[in-house]
Formats: structure tokens, C-alpha cells, sequence
């Protein structure tokens, strides 16, 4: 009796119970963040070999939109200065229709990025005064006028797609909370520029659902379209996944992750790790929301990956389903 019990009530088999809730998106688009934000402060140099196996692992599992690399300075991030020699080894995944942005920092970045053919491009702005300055040197203002000719040259470029991401939506830890009306400032002002896309990062982790709500519900009173957002949470509270899931509520589709909840921000106090994309597969196949990347073969390369960096994975459902300590 004791065996049948611990059987029945062992995990499933690599998938959770489906049961739907209304008012949810039927499909989800995941941005695949793990190469670029997952592993862009990691200590250890990851060979540029060892990068491009992951992406392709990561694309394998059925994730078609992987941020690849960023063309920074290499000073300013060195796990990632080997953007030149990691993009054309991933030029079979493009040709294969899977997505491969990239972020640069500047016209110069995006001169690296469009020479080896990205045409999806992303930049990284903030709501506040204090990461503007400990991230790019800055004023919030200065930022948004260095990204213009950016934004422009890419849109020039025929890039399809050119993504605005405005970190320290919700807390800044210099400066605390940070005022909703700050970020649509910010978010309108880079789709103004020509950014197709928003990403609304809770970069140290500090959201609740109610903030979320009102973010959002200020940003549709401004004019911007939930079809136009993506959101980035964080989990240094336990709060990323109720705060995933408040957004999907509002009408928001596409949501940034991490495999394996890799990484952080190597600019910020107390930003911990991104949200685990496999946490946030298993509630989406939970509630019967399409996304079609397979779990079990996700959570397996995440695995691999966590013993290339020689640590265990931080996501939870990784270590469920693959029996990793």
C-alpha cells in the first residue's frame, strides 16, 4: 500500500496535468534569454564552441527565438566579446527559421551586428536615473539619444525586428521604487524612436502582481498596444511566475526566460537569477497554453549546461525532471 501510494503520488511523466483557466492567451511566445543574459556574467569564460551547442540545443528543444550574444565592448562584458566568432556558427539555425536578436549598445555595436547578418536587434535602456549611469554612463535622457541612430540604422537595415528593453520597471536599488508613470515614459519614448517591441524588465525582482497590473493598464492608457509587450521578471522574491501569469491575464503573449534560470544583471545590486524557462513551461502546460518546445528535452539541455558551468541548475523543474541534486 505504502509502494502504490508513493507511486501515485510521485511527479508525473514529464508533463503536468492540464487543466485551462479563461481569459489566458492560448499560445505563448518564449524569448529565450539563457545565451545572452544567462550566461553574460558568468565568471568563467564559456568557450564560443560550448555557446553555439547550447543555442542549437535550445532551438532542438523547439524555442524559435533565442537571444544569441550582444556586441558590447568587450571590457564592459567580457564573457561576451566573442560575439564575431559565436554568430556565423549559428547561421544554419537563421536559415532554418529560428530567431537569433542580439543586443548592441550603440552604432557601433550595430555595425558589428549587421556585417555578420543579425536582423533582429535589441537595446537596453532604464526607467532610472542611477542604472542609467552604472550602465551605460548616462543620463536616462542622454541613453535614449544614443539609441535613435541605433534604432533608426536598424530599421534602415530592414532589421524585422527591433526590441526596446526598459529595465528597473518596478525597483531600483539605489533608488527604490520607481514610478509607473517613469517607465511609460521611457517604454513610449523608445517605441516612438522605431522599437517594435517592449520588453519591461523587474530586473531586481522586486514585483508583485498588483504593480504589474498597474504598469500595465498605464501602459495601454498611454496607447501602447499588449500585442507590442514583453515582460522580464525576475524571481529574487518567488514572484515571477504569479507575476507571469498576471501578465498573461492582461493580454500579454510573449515572455522573456532563462533556461535553467541562468543569470542575473552584472550591473545591478541583488539581481538574482531570470526566470527558469522550464518553471515557466510547466505552468503553461498546466493551464494548456501552446508553445511548442518540449519540456523534458529543454530540461535536459539545461542540465548540460549546468555541468559545462559546473553547478547545479537553479530551476526547480529542471531538477524534477531530470533527478539532478
Amino acid at each position: 500500500m505504502t509502494e502504490e501510494r508513493e507511486r501515485r503520488t510521485g511527479p508525473p511523466e514529464g508533463l503536468p496535468v492540464r487543466v485551462p483557466l479563461d481569459g489566458l492567451p492560448d499560445r505563448v511566445r518564449i524569448y529565450e534569454v539563457g545565451p545572452r543574459d544567462g550566461l553574460q556574467n558568468e565568471p568563467a569564460t564559456v568557450p564560443a564552441a560550448v555557446k553555439a551547442e547550447f543555442i542549437r540545443r535550445l532551438a532542438g528543444a523547439g524555442l524559435t527565438t533565442v537571444e544569441a550574444t550582444s556586441f558590447v565592448h568587450p571590457a564592459w562584458v567580457p564573457q561576451l566579446a566573442d560575439a564575431e566568432r559565436l554568430y556565423p556558427e549559428l547561421a544554419p539555425l537563421a536559415a532554418g527559421g529560428v530567431s537569433l536578436p542580439v543586443l548592441v549598445p550603440n552604432e557601433r555595436g550595430l555595425e558589428r551586428a549587421l556585417a555578420l547578418g543579425a536582423r533582429e536587434i535589441a537595446v537596453f535602456a532604464s526607467a532610472t536615473e542611477s542604472f542609467a549611469r552604472a550602465n551605460l554612463n548616462r543620463t536616462v535622457e542622454e541613453s535614449l539619444a544614443m539609441f535613435a541612430p541605433v534604432i533608426s540604422g536598424a530599421a534602415g537595415a530592414g532589421a524585422s525586428r527591433i526590441r526596446g528593453y526598459v529595465s528597473m520597471c518596478f525597483g531600483d536599488p539605489w533608488e527604490g521604487p520607481v514610478a509607473v508613470a517613469d517607465v511609460v515614459r521611457v517604454g513610449v519614448r523608445l517605441l516612438e524612436l522605431g522599437c517594435t517591441e517592449l520588453s519591461l524588465g523587474d530586473t531586481i525582482g522586486v514585483a508583485t502582481p498588483g504593480h504589474v497590473t498597474a504598469l500595465l493598464t498605464a501602459l495601454g492608457e498611454a496607447g501602447v498596444e499588449t500585442g507590442r509587450l514583453a515582460v522580464h521578471f525576475h524571481d529574487t522574491y518567488g514572484q515571477a511566475l504569479a507575476n507571469t501569469l498576471t501578465a498573461l491575464r492582461h493580454g500579454v503573449t510573449t515572455v522573456d526566460a532563462s533556461a535553467g534560470g541562468l543569470g542575473g544583471c552584472p550591473f545591478a545590486r541583488s539581481a538574482t537569477g531570470n526566470l527558469a524557462t522550464e518553471d515557466l513551461l510547466w505552468m503553461l502546460h498546466g493551464l494548456g497554453i501552446g508553445t511548442g518546445v518540449d519540456l523534458e528535452r529543454l530540461a535536459a539541455t539545461s542540465r548540460w549546461m549546468a555541468e559545462q558551468l559546473g553547478r547545479p541548475s537553479p530551476s526547480r523543474t529542471v531538477r524534477a525532471l531530470t533527478g539532478a541534486s
